[in-house]
């Protein structure tokens, strides 16, 4: 029986809640469905928060916290190349094949993180692990955007809010238990950090073989071979660079030869993809989409100024405040709280209305406000201004993201969702991995300077001099400690000093640092008032009814024909719509008149 007679067998037998959708899939079935997805995508999201926190406890126990990054580095640079190519793969050959892939290969990388006796080893397996990382998010949202219309999308929407609810809150609190544990059944408390991706990718991967069974029409092409490889010589180098520039210096001759590398790199890409014409990873025929082009930039500016400033934060929370790595993660919920709130509430109003351009506009308007809040932020600020402050930023966030996503997809033909699904993730992250080098960029090279002032200004302190006469050891180590921070190997690898010395002598450098932090938040503002500039040029396309897996046939290039739409964080869901009306049988121009 097909998809679309079990809807309506089901729509007849029960109409009040398994009526046949226009996206052809009943309630029941979309939910089962959903199902796997959820799994592949709360694995994914899960391991970001898992590892991060638990990175420097993994560092000192394989005696190798100088090469912290290069584990980072590897697993953002496969994830990222990763992605573009499981877009056009699962456009040309069906998505549930690629997933299973992602699930199989991230499982087995997890298993090989478990086992590594060294830090460039654990790189390798992240690196490997990468791989499979880089389909969990956009083959999942492609394939949303696949089953579900535009305007049935907060039905589903609450789902992904409490996966990447759950995941934000579990991922600190286990990884820093976790990595806080010597032993644990007589494993290494850090390596239960990968083992637990093993159970929890076999059921994924048993969930989605069994009920993903999405209507997808195949287009066998030839793969872009050429475009592939000229993508990983422009991204790896640059990469690269990203993460360890600061460590060679932007201007030396490694870093130069990155930069070469990775231009030609580009060049070569462009070429390769003109050439390639449709049957390109990522077709150039795509930018000519006003709103395709408009949205992959916004993605890639947010991605600068939010995942730039959003890593400055947990710095703050325990350097500053004094928090342990675990509870500095709990204390960012304000953040994921304002994320999941606002894209609901931007999803019922969309789902209602057919209106989403507003969101958008708002959003960057929040995100700007909120990274002016943080520019104020001082070494004394309450943490309520700051949960106040990152909730403002996570609530521009939530309108933001799912939206662009949305945007993007309504403007594309059926075939190419998965592309502009995983162009809108690719691009983001493109540019948070180029916010956070540049970010700490700023911090590291003006901290040395904030926190010497802010001594010399504590020094004509009376409390101050009286604390400095009763421990002068301490103010020995504040000494050397500030002349070395503005380096690269200084005091700011370890400051668990400053939990050991008298508060007042400690306080300066506390207040030098959230100086230098904030100079990278007012960096962070300037950055998204381009943002908003590119969200008032979005154009608004009506959104259709019809799922793209159930599109009568392919629209025509500005014929008005239907698109789709999906999500753009790990909490929305996606979208799709088609041609034809309600049921997906009307005529190439579509029609409009439900939107």
């Amino acid at each position: 029986m097909t998809a679309q007679a079990e809807a309506a067998s089901a729509g007849s037998a029960d109409s009040s809640t398994e009526a046949a959708q226009p996206s052809g899939y009943t309630h029941r079935q979309i939910l089962v469905i959903l199902s796997g997805l959820l799994l592949g995508m709360f694995l994914a999201a899960l391991d970001q928060t898992v590892v991060s926190t638990a990175i420097y406890k993994i560092g000192e126990s394989l005696n190798g916290l100088t090469a912290q990054a290069w584990v980072t580095t590897a697993f953002l640079i496969t994830s990222t190349i990763a992605t573009p190519l499981y877009g056009k793969l699962g456009d040309q050959y069906g998505r549930k094949p690629f997933f299973l892939f992602a699930i199989a290969v991230f499982i087995v990388g997890s298993a090989l993180c478990m086992l590594s006796t060294s830090m460039y080893m654990l790189a390798a397996f992240r690196a490997f692990q990468g791989i499979g990382a880089g389909g969990l998010f956009s083959l999942a949202l492609a394939i949303i955007g696949d089953i579900i219309p535009p305007r049935e999308r907060a039905r589903y929407q609450g789902y992904f809010m409490a996966v990447f609810g759950t995941s934000s809150v579990l991922g600190p609190v286990v990884g820093g238990a976790l990595a806080g544990q010597d032993q644990l059944l007589g494993i290494d408390g850090w390596r239960w950090i990968f083992l637990l991706n093993v159970p929890i990718g076999i059921a994924a991967l048993l969930v989605v073989a069994r009920v993903l069974h999405v209507k997808q029409e195949r287009r066998p092409h030839r793969i872009d071979y050429p475009g592939a490889l000229a993508l990983v010589i422009a991204l790896v180098p640059l990469l690269i660079v990203a993460e360890q520039g600061r460590e060679w210096g932007w201007g030396s001759a490694t870093s130069l030869t990155c930069y070469v590398i990775g231009a030609v790199g580009v060049a070569a890409f462009l070429f390769a993809e003109r050439k390639a014409g449709d049957e390109a990873l990522l077709p150039m025929r795509l930018f000519r989409n006003g709103v395709f082009a408009v949205g992959s930039a916004q993605s890639a500016i947010i991605g600068i100024g939010m995942f730039g400033g959003i890593t400055l934060l947990p710095l703050y929370l325990q350097l500053v405040k004094g928090n342990s790595p675990t509870k500095a993660g709990l204390l960012t919920l304000p953040l994921v709280l304002g994320i999941m709130v606002l894209s609901m509430v931007s999803g019922q109003v969309t789902s209602r209305t057919g209106r989403y351009k507003i969101f958008p506009v708002i959003g960057c308007v929040l995100l700007v406000g909120g990274m002016l809040m943080l520019w104020q932020m001082s070494a004394d600020s309450s943490l309520f201004y700051v949960d106040i402050s990152m909730f403002v930023v996570g609530a521009g966030l939530g309108l933001n993201m799912q939206t662009i996503v949305l945007a993007m997809q309504n403007a594309v033909p059926p075939r190419d969702i998965g592309v502009a699904t995983s162009s809108t993730t690719f691009f983001r992250q493109m540019g948070g991995t180029l916010g956070v080098a540049v970010f700490l960029s700023i911090v590291y090279s003006v901290v040395g300077g904030k926190i010497g002032s802010a001594y010399a200004h504590a020094r004509g302190d009376a409390a101050f001099q009286a604390a400095a006469k009763a421990h002068p050891d301490q103010l020995k180590t504040l000494t050397d400690a500030s002349s070395g921070s503005g380096t690269s190997s200084g005091s700011l690898n370890d400051t668990s000093f400053l939990s050991r010395i008298d508060h007042t002598l400690a306080h300066p450098f506390k207040v030098g640092f959230t100086d230098a932090i904030s100079v990278a938040f007012l960096v962070g503002a300037c950055v998204l008032v381009i943002a908003l500039v590119l969200s008032l040029m979005i154009k608004e396309v009506p959104l259709r009814t019809t799922a793209a897996a159930f599109a009568a046939k392919e629209p025509a290039p500005g014929a008005g024909t239907g698109t789709s739409s999906g999500t753009g964080t790990s909490s929305g869901t996606g979208t799709s719509s088609g041609t034809g009306t309600a049921t997906g049988t009307g005529s190439p121009e579509g029609d409009d008149s439900e939107v």
